[in-house]
């Protein structure tokens, strides 16, 4: 099965319930994958499913923590029990803590870290395996270059731009970066494809749900206030994210930014690190 075509294909998207993953989950129902929307949110992850079962051949939902290592396992069980291995894995379901470092606390870190960092880490790990149980029981490989699979993990622009206020949401970031790259050259002999995706700021609704640690009330609702009229102005809507996954996944992408500040972000801290240090310092819009 030519997975490029996503004729057939199964596809999995947590965070499906809205936003991005709700725009991802979309985009692969109406080019013929059958999807399985995974969300925190029930209710929400079965809208979704209604809407991909609109425009494609088949969708479920599916309610679960990606925080949650014995959850996740539960869910990978189910997805092979009641569908088979899927072809498309998106890990999207992410979260924001943003303020100072020394005032962020251990509870917030390991919220960011459960859903950002070991989310994906629990998919990829969960699915992969899958995905490579199923290659190595073909009598032939797959050809080149992702038809045994294509993982998906979705980064941010803050893995290549550091900025104040920012340590927790930023490493996580970096990390599923960092952990896409190896994952994708461990898993290339079994021609599955593995891609980090890197938005800029997208116009989702992270930030009803971010933390703003180190404020009062009063300082939270102005800060959420501002980063939602930063993503309602500059924000990129999540069908345009969701094209450049499906993009993505054709074409064995290792590593996708989107919109401007993530593909400057990029260059500069390749070409010029010093001057990212420096941008750093400044507060950012979403404060």
């Amino acid at each position: 099965m030519p997975i490029a075509q996503f004729d057939g294909a199964l596809a999995v998207v947590t965070g499906a319930g809205r936003g991005l993953g709700r725009a991802t989950a979309l985009a692969l129902a109406e080019r013929g994958a059958t999807v399985v929307a995974a969300d925190l949110d029930r209710p929400a992850a079965e809208h979704t499913a209604a809407l991909a079962a609109e425009v494609g051949p088949a969708a479920a939902a599916y309610q679960v923590d990606v925080a949650d290592a014995a959850a996740m396992e539960r869910f990978a069980d189910w997805v092979r029990t009641e569908h088979r291995v899927p072809d498309i894995v998106v890990n999207n379901a992410g979260i924001l803590v943003t303020g100072p470092f020394l005032e962020t606390g251990l509870d917030d870190w390991e919220r960011i870290v459960g859903v950002d960092l070991w989310g994906v880490i629990h998919g990829c790990r969960l699915f992969g395996r899958q995905m490579a149980e199923r290659v190595r029981a073909l009598p032939v490989r797959p050809e080149p270059p992702n038809f045994g699979g294509h993982i998906v993990n979705i980064a941010s622009a803050a893995a290549f731009a550091p900025w104040r206020e920012g340590a927790a949401y930023n490493t996580t970031k970096a990390a599923v970066v960092m952990l896409s790259e190896s994952l994708r050259a461990e898993l290339a002999g079994l021609r599955i494809g593995v891609t980090a995706v890197c938005p800029g700021f997208t116009a989702t609704g992270i930030v009803r749900a971010a933390t703003f640690v180190g404020r009062d009330e009063a300082g939270r609702r102005r800060a959420r206030e501002r980063a939602e009229k930063v993503l309602r102005v500059r924000g990129c809507p999540p069908e345009k994210v969701a094209e450049h996954i499906v993009t993505a996944i054709v074409k064995n992408k290792p590593l996708v930014p989107v919109s401007a500040e993530s593909h400057i972000a990029r260059v500069l801290s390749r070409v010029s690190p010093g001057a990212m240090r420096l941008l750093a310092r400044v507060p950012s819009p979403l404060r």
